[in-house]
């Protein structure tokens, strides 16, 4: 088997619980989506095919045990699945971040999904498929990225309405950089109370904001 692959990198994940730990990236090509704010969008124009085999073999000279893979939109490709079970077999902890459009049901269960539900500004609001709600587990997270008010009490309602299950520590709100004051939108949360993780995009902190491979 082989999937279309964008790029394999080893850098420290830039977003979730996992923030701030070293990470293998393997980027799938292409997207099913065009969200406003996308910063991957090279994806959807770069790719060279690789087996299971040769993925194993790069991601094996990283020496690390994470591994998130992502895109893109990673579960275009049929093959995906397999690769992460592959990969749980071989031990490594495996982060599949994805935008919800697709169904996650036959994702293994000890993959770690992160679901990036997509609000109002990103002009995708109403790609997710909710029955995606019922496949979570305690091990999966949930992300909105903010762009405006509007995408705040989009992902209030949603929070409020469809999550109860979700810990709140894995319910992130990720403000588009550059574009939405951080104090603004850390006292809109305080003002609700609201259930959530402000989380920022750490790698566009630490390095320039358009670099790739970090």
């Amino acid at each position: 088997m082989q999937l279309d692959i964008c790029e394999i990198f080893y850098s420290l994940q830039g977003e979730s619980t996992f923030a701030g730990m070293p990470c293998i990236f393997i980027r799938l090509s292409g997207c099913n989506l065009s969200c406003s704010w996308c910063d991957t969008r090279y994806a959807n124009e770069e790719y060279h095919s690789m087996t299971f085999d040769q993925i194993l073999k790069k991601v094996a000279s990283y020496h690390c045990n994470l591994i998130e893979v992502t895109g893109g939109e990673p579960l275009l490709q049929n093959d995906t699945p397999a690769l992460i079970s592959m990969l749980l077999e071989k031990k490594y902890k495996v982060l599949l971040e994805t935008n919800g459009s697709k169904s996650i049901k036959n994702i293994p269960s000890h993959c770690i999904k992160i679901i990036d539900i997509k609000c109002p500004s990103s002009n995708e609001s109403d790609s997710f498929l909710s029955e995606n709600i019922r496949f979570l587990t305690e091990r999966d997270e949930i992300k909105f990225v903010i762009g405006s008010r509007k995408d705040y009490e989009f992902a209030k309602s949603i929070i409020k309405n469809k999550l109860p299950k979700i810990s709140q520590k894995k319910i992130h709100l990720s403000p588009v950089f550059g574009q939405i004051p951080l104090n603004v939108i850390a006292a809109w949360m305080i003002e609700d109370n609201l259930l959530a993780r402000l989380s920022l995009q750490q790698h566009k902190i630490i390095w320039e904001p358009d670099k790739r491979e970090v």
